[in-house]
Parts: C-alpha cells; structure tokens; sequence
C-alpha cells in the first residue's frame, strides 16, 4: 500500500473517531443528561428490518433518535425461517421490548434485487439472493411482461417486501404473538432514494387471517 494511500485511510478512520466526539459534544449541550438517560434502557415502539445499503439508515429515513427505533439489516431486507439471526432479533423485539410496529424497508435500486436478477455468479452470496430469486419465481408472470430494466428491479423490490412481510406473518414469534395482543403490526414500506419519500405499500397485516390455511398454527398444539 502506498504511503498517499495509506495516509489517505487513516484520515478517514481518524474522522469516524472525531465524528463520534462532535456527536456526543453536540448532543450534550443540547441536553446535559442525555446519555445518562439512554443508558437507562431502550422502549422501542418500531422493529426495522431493512437492507443494509448504507444509504438508507432506519433513524435518519424515519427522523427517530437512539432508542426509539430496533433496527435488524441484512442484503435486501430478506426474512426467511432459517435465518436464526433475524429470528432472534425478532423474538426479542416482539416478546421483550414488545414493540407494536414492525416494518420491513426495501429501497428502489436495490443492488441485491438486481444482482438476483441476473445470471451472473457474485459468491457466498449467491445462495442468500436464492430468497430473492424464488420471490422473481413466484411472480415472474408480471415481472416478465416489464422490458424495462429500472423498472423491473423497482417492481422486483416491492414484490420481495411484500413477500417478507407475509414471511414474517408464518412465523410462530408472530403467530404467538398475536393471540396474546392485538397492538402487533407487520409493514411494508420502499424508499425512494432519490427524494428520500417513504411508499407505505399497504400490506399491513394485523392477525393470521389472511394466511394461506397450511401456514395458520393451531393453537391447541402448542406446547
């Protein structure tokens, strides 16, 4: 590595540091006690699962402080039974901190829903886009009909939000879930990024009714 190269990274991972020091500078002239109070505990009323683009963070996106928003990001905003890390985080947002509102984020021009869309080989994380290609599968009847490649990766990112959403909904943690209360929400939301604008897409789902009968539980039968 060059010494201009070299120099050049360092001044970037010195500026995280000194960003984090303007931060907590800014935040406690502002408010005095304001780390004092957030290390006191956290009550999230929102679980965020997003896409871990880094241009679409859940706080600034939703204009929430710390605290206010529990946040679970990975390639495409993908929630799938055999992710046991999405599953955890769920768990103990709906069960401990017992938020109302969940809300799985896409964002259009998605990187991962183009790459799904393609045949080309990226990797390791070709087997996590499956997710997403099985999402193009199930409806490739409309996706094909779209010729125009924008347009058709945007479309893709709202079929695969609406499809995680009605994931999350099999879930036991869910399920469970919602024969203990009825203040449990499930979302679906794109951002625009190019004018920072949320759409809701209107798939709120509030109780297992409109599940598929093999994926409703029974709830004699759990133990």
């Amino acid at each position: 590595m060059s010494i201009e190269k070299n120099e050049k990274q360092k001044r970037g991972y010195d500026e995280l540091l000194q960003g984090n020091r303007d931060w907590v500078k800014n935040e406690t002239e502002k408010d005095p006690d304001y780390f004092n109070k957030l290390a006191a505990g956290q009550e999230p009323d929102v679980l965020w699962i997003g896409c871990s683009d880094s241009r679409v963070p859940a706080n600034e996106v939703t204009n929430t402080k710390p605290g206010q928003v529990f946040v679970h990001r990975n390639i495409a905003n993908v929630c799938v039974h055999s992710d046991m890390n999405m599953l955890s985080v769920l768990d103990y947002a709906v069960n401990v901190l017992k938020v109302k509102h969940v809300i799985v984020s896409g964002h259009y021009g998605c990187g991962g829903i183009a790459a799904a869309l393609s045949n080309q080989q990226f990797g390791l994380i070709d087997n996590w886009l499956r997710h997403i290609k099985d999402v193009y599968r199930l409806h490739s009847h409309e996706l094909d009909r779209i010729s125009n490649e924008t347009l058709k990766v945007n479309r893709l990112v709202e079929l695969n939000v609406i499809e995680q959403v009605y994931n999350l909904c099999k879930t036991t943690i869910v399920q469970n879930a919602w024969r203990e209360r009825e203040d449990l929400e499930i979302h679906g939301w794109v951002i625009d990024i190019s004018t920072g604008l949320v759409k809701d897409l209107h798939v709120t789902a509030k109780s297992s009714e409109n599940l598929g009968e093999v994926f409703k539980l029974d709830e004699s039968k759990v133990r």
